[in-house]
């Protein structure tokens, strides 16, 4: 690994992680959150920061690896789609309180990560595999997410 390599890499973890850190600080869960209905399978609080922190390292090396790759190929752009969608569905579901609008992104990035997974098998199977467990956890989202929806109806 060169050191220009090590450099993108170091940047594209400590940004994704701090971005992802910075929305979803500023957008902390509060009373209307509380309120609402959960389903039976709605995950300890706690769980989400380690969770989320743990993803957006995988995703960071993945986003590294693929624009060191494939830069100007569609690579790195599904992947800028995908981490464009990821932190705007906070402020939509937490801030603007809209757990339908919340679902509809969700879906629009569950789709980009799996079109990032598919693409990126052939090309650079690592980073595909290192968005396997985002790709698991985005689909429990997306039914935590539909089912709050669905028990707090607007």
């Amino acid at each position: 690994m060169t050191k220009s390599h090590a450099l993108t890499l170091i940047l594209f973890v400590v940004l994704t992680v701090a971005a992802g850190s910075l929305v979803g600080y500023s957008s902390i869960p509060g009373p209307w959150y509380q309120d609402l209905q959960k389903p039976a399978f709605n995950p300890p609080s706690w769980i989400f920061g380690p969770v989320w922190t743990t993803l957006y390292v995988l995703i960071g090396i993945a986003g590294a690896r693929v624009f060191i790759r494939e830069r100007g190929n569609w690579l790195p752009k599904i992947w800028f789609l995908q981490m464009a969608l990821n932190l705007v569905w906070s402020p939509i579901f937490f801030t603007l309180h809209r757990p339908d609008l919340a679902l509809a992104v969700l879906v629009a990035m569950l789709l980009a990560i799996l079109t990032f997974i598919a693409m990126a098998w052939s090309r650079d199977r690592p980073s595909a595999l290192l968005f396997l467990p985002y790709a698991a956890w985005v689909s429990f989202a997306g039914l935590l997410n539909g089912a709050i929806w669905w028990l707090n109806p607007l």
